[in-house]
């Protein structure tokens, strides 16, 4: 499958590979990003420009929740696909500042459905993340669990997308799918992420902050296999038939709900010893209490994801770490 490709968020982490990918196997993208200062720029604007050295990439420089933007982009591209993966992140960063979620991730995600009810593309994948399970104590994760019981206002936001998005699908019969990630790290990562940060203290000589006094565990998902997922995935439209007892699709709308992670849950500690190999240098910890909105554990259920388009590639930790630190080294010169 190839075509017209809009990716909101394009000059972030996830979107930059998925474009990149895209790019690769043919498709025309165009992608949308604000390049807001929640981190370095720098960072945004290197990845953009890999990505318009390429022909078929084109570079917008909008905000998704300015008024009309998205239905005059919709209606003079005409994607088949629609990827949306533009939102205010961070789980701790919603406490000091909950309007920009409201903004970027309400607003912003409502601008998009009304362009695509105008404009319907093929399929339509947006962003959802494992945090909408907050509370859930029986893991792994399945996307048929509830998930009512979110523990930061980010993933109340990704949640509310989420019944946004079924209520469009319902009314207009746009086909969507709604993808939860598990904890996604990798080159090109964002620097408000532990692996980045970690990385980054070490090689400073400074401490990491190890919270919940280490005891946590993470589906890490190496970006590349979640990008995988996400372009298999782009065929999959939901339609009126569901798969198996374990399928999310909406008995009322052509929605689903998709976990990509690596279902396999890695300990923190054993994160940090991964980090501290490939730097080959021992990290000073500072062990701290749980944060606020955070939690203990995410682990995906991929019997739904596997069912849908097969296995997908499970990069171990200590690979994915590695390509991380060495991507690290050559972008800082560190």
């Amino acid at each position: 499958m190839t075509g017209k490709a809009l990716i909101t968020g394009a000059s972030g982490f996830i979107g930059f590979h998925l474009a990149q990918r895209l790019l690769v196997e043919g498709w025309q993208v165009t992608g949308i990003d604000a390049l807001t200062d929640y981190y370095e720029v720098s960072l945004k604007h290197a990845r953009q420009d890999i990505l318009q050295a390429n022909p078929n990439f084109r570079a917008v420089e909008e905000r998704i929740e300015t008024p009309g933007v998205l239905l005059g982009l919709m209606a003079q591209e005409k994607p088949d696909l629609v990827v949306h993966l533009a939102a205010q992140a961070g789980v701790r960063h919603s406490i000091d500042a909950p309007e920009s979620y409201v903004q970027a991730n309400l607003l912003g995600s409502y601008h998009l459905l009304e362009a695509a009810r105008a404009h319907p593309p093929k399929h339509m994948m947006m962003a959802s993340t494992s945090s909408v399970y907050g509370a859930n104590a029986k893991m792994p994760y399945a996307e048929t669990d509830k998930a009512d019981a979110p523990m930061s206002f980010y993933a109340a936001t990704k949640k509310a997308n989420e019944a946004m998005a079924h209520s469009y699908a319902h009314l207009y019969a746009l086909p969507i799918t709604m993808f939860r990630f598990f904890t996604v790290y990798g080159p090109w990562g964002r620097p408000d992420m532990a692996l980045f940060k970690f990385v980054k203290a070490v090689l400073q000589g400074e401490p990491i902050d190890i919270y919940n006094h280490g005891d946590m565990r993470r589906d890490f998902t190496y970006v590349t296999d979640l990008v995988e997922g996400i372009v298999r995935l782009g065929s999959k439209a939901p339609g009126a038939d569901a798969i198996g007892p374990m399928d999310s699709l909406s008995p009322v709308a052509p929605y689903r709900v998709v976990n990509i992670g690596n279902g396999a849950p890695v300990g923190l500690m054993d994160f940090v010893t991964a980090i501290e190999t490939a730097l080959g240098q021992k990290a000073e910890k500072r062990l701290l209490p749980m944060q606020p909105g955070d939690v203990p554990a995410t682990w995906a259920d991929a019997s739904l994801i596997t069912a849908l388009i097969g296995p997908l590639p499970r990069t171990d930790v200590a690979t994915g770490v590695a390509r991380f630190v060495e991507w690290y080294r050559a972008y800082y010169k560190a």
